[in-house]
């Protein structure tokens, strides 16, 4: 581990804080310093918007409790006091009160009765249904709802849809869509869709003149600011068109902005700000607020230039029906970055990978961009080193030589193949909607991007490249895909809880069906010793196969639209965790005392001026601690 930097910093519930490096921020030109410094300017206002679109309450709650963290003049060294402390870490990483990635209802460790002398104190009042939010456990319990026996949309608690049920959400969003649209733009994913007095539904669209208006005014300035520095006309060009649509909300200008974002694959700085992923929203449709800054990783970019570069091969000798494959593979762009900022619904926690637009129209006409986040990457790799995981969860030195050998470059690779190719891979056919699975589409197509990956990290074609350097170091990636997917990624939900989370349902998914099929065939198998539970893998060749039917299943049912066999895959093999594996994991990370998630805190960007007041250079500081960054932040971006 690099001892001069401190990648942890805070560890608290099941959560560690790290630092993240931005190396090479110092070799580039004042004005692309100054463009990155504006655009992550435009990024921190955002997050009061994800706050709130989270839960209803997230907003009133986090200032309270961070009231109450300011002004509390008593004994801050009780048990209680440091459970209260806990839940306001808590909820700063999670952006409210539900988890972040289980989206359950998390609850204090301390009493009513202590909160209610904690306001007392500071002299603060809190209503009957802020406390009920805050301590009941049956109410809003979830923030998402996946549970196709119920109705997904009155039963998450997000703050996307007020007084409308699922049906009335769907047959709203299909009056809408035009059939045999060509070009349909993303209904409903910047608005809330509520009823109004008289009983009817409406859109209350996010825009500056609308739903967080104030906070779209501030994101609309800094990028104004920003675009003074851009480095071409491109860029101030796909600035305007954003802006444009923060001003009107209209979804055909958002598109347009898209598709002139996908189209600049020329500059070296980058970014995405605004309403994007559908995760948090059960029908998936709403999109969540987040922004990420970022800059070309030159060297690093090479490997998945190659890779792009070589996507048409990777399509036609892929193991799906030849019906669903693209004829030909558009605008295929890929790099590595260097995150500079995170904010919103990538912040504290973070995607390693990113490939945009989601629009699948635009993705056929004019390609998709894809993005490996490596210094993010590096920082988990970093901070994990000595953590003790491999030797409690591998039985084989050998298996163990293995990943400390190929783990990093084949997790970076995954990531390249994945978002690059794999999001990006196979087609639709004619008159099938991108939102035909429905609650279940999240699922799938992060398993057929996973699949991909997966499938190909291990041809020779990899290797002919030079990406890896022989034909056995795809194997610890494979190893520990199942033993996480089937075990180790367990002891992210509680026992007993069904698996919810999109990527989470994926990996169990694969790694399930894969271990179906191929225990029966020799292929791998858990065995026991001393009570405890390891993978033994028999014929990666198989594997391989495997990996590669169930990819041709999951396009055939994304490219068919196969509603009923998309529900039928998911439900049967991503939901249900192994109660036996999930309890042994449990009790097996307790000695090693390794946080399940992690999230990040933000460098500090400072300017620096001369004594005129010109600005010379802008510096990094890494010494901002996690609450000291969290109440900054309330303090500076809250305009809501």
């Amino acid at each position: 581990m690099d001892t001069s930097f401190q990648y942890s910093i805070d560890r608290f519930a099941d959560l560690e804080i790290l630092r993240y490096k931005v190396p090479g921020f110092e070799n580039l030109t004042l004005n692309q310093k100054l463009y990155i410094y504006y655009l992550t300017e435009a990024a921190a206002c955002g997050r009061d918007i994800l706050f709130d679109q989270n839960y209803k309450h997230n907003l009133h709650i986090r200032r309270l409790l961070e009231k109450i963290y300011t002004t509390f003049n008593g004994n801050r060294n009780c048990n209680e006091f440091k459970a209260f402390e806990t839940y306001l870490k808590r909820v700063w990483f999670s952006n409210g009160i539900h988890h972040h990635y289980s989206t359950i209802k998390f609850l204090p460790e301390f009493s009513r009765e202590y909160f209610n002398s904690l306001l007392k104190s500071c002299s603060l009042h809190c209503e009957i249904e802020i406390l009920e939010a805050i301590f009941n456990p049956t109410v809003d319990t979830k923030r998402v709802t996946l549970d196709s026996n119920v109705d997904v949309i009155t039963s998450s608690a997000n703050n996307y849809y007020s007084g409308v049920t699922q049906k009335e959400a769907e047959d709203f969003y299909a009056a809408m869509s035009l059939p045999n649209d060509s070009t349909p733009i993303s209904y409903g994913m910047n608005s809330r869709l509520e009823k109004d007095g008289n009983g009817n539904i409406v859109e209350r669209i996010w825009k500056a003149d609308g739903v967080y208006g104030n906070t779209i005014k501030q994101i609309i300035k800094w990028l104004e600011e920003a675009k003074k520095y851009a480095e071409n006309d491109t860029q101030k060009h796909i600035i305007d068109l954003l802006v444009d649509f923060y001003t009107s909300g209209d979804l055909k200008t958002f598109d347009e902005y898209s598709i002139a974002w996908v189209k600049d694959t020329e500059s070296r700085i980058d970014f995405v700000n605004g309403f994007i992923e559908t995760y948090g929203d059960a029908l998936g449709l709403k999109a969540s607020w987040e922004s990420i800054v970022n800059f070309k990783n030159i060297d690093a970019t090479k490997r998945t230039e190659i890779i792009s570069s070589n996507a048409q091969w990777f399509e036609d000798n892929s193991p799906v029906d030849n019906r669903f494959k693209k004829k030909e593979v558009k605008g295929v762009s890929a790099k590595v970055i260097t995150n500079a900022f995170l904010a919103g619904d990538c912040y504290p926690a973070t995607p390693i990978g990113i490939n945009l637009p989601n629009a699948n129209w635009i993705r056929q006409v004019y390609g998709s961009k894809s993005v490996t986040i490596e210094n993010i990457m590096d920082a988990y790799s970093e901070a994990a080193k000595g953590n003790g995981f491999a030797q409690e969860f591998y039985l084989h030195k050998s298996d163990i030589e293995a990943y400390n050998k190929y783990g990093f470059i084949t997790d970076v690779l995954h990531t390249d193949l994945h978002e690059c190719l794999g999001h990006g891979s196979g087609q639709l056919l004619d008159g099938v909607s991108q939102d035909a699975l429905k609650s279940y589409g999240a699922t799938l197509e992060e398993a057929r991007a996973d699949l991909f990956g997966l499938y190909y990290m291990a041809d020779n074609k990899i290797v002919e490249l030079g990406i890896l350097p022989n034909t056995d170091a795809y194997k610890p990636a494979y190893y520990r895909y199942i033993l996480n997917g089937m075990m180790t990624q367990l002891i992210r939900i509680p026992l007993g809880e069904n698996v919810e989370e999109a990527h989470m349902r994926n990996r169990q998914l694969i790694a399930s069906w894969v271990y179906e099929k191929g225990s029966k065939e020799g292929v791998l198998k858990w065995i026991e010793k001393d009570g405890k539970h390891y993978l033994e893998i028999y014929d990666y060749e198989k594997m391989r196969t495997l990996f590669g039917e169930l990819l041709a299943e999951v396009q055939r049912i994304k490219s068919e639209g196969d509603y009923e066999a998309g529900r039928k895959l998911v439900e049967t093999y991503g939901v249900i965790p192994d109660n036996t594996l999930h309890n042994e994991v449990v009790e097996r990370h307790k000695k090693l005392n390794i946080a399940p998630y992690k999230g990040f805190v933000n460098p500090v960007y400072h300017l620096i001026t001369d004594t005129e007041g010109n600005i010379k250079d802008v510096t990094l500081d890494y010494t901002e601690g996690y609450a000291e960054q969290m109440l900054r932040y309330s303090k500076q971006y809250s305009f809501e």
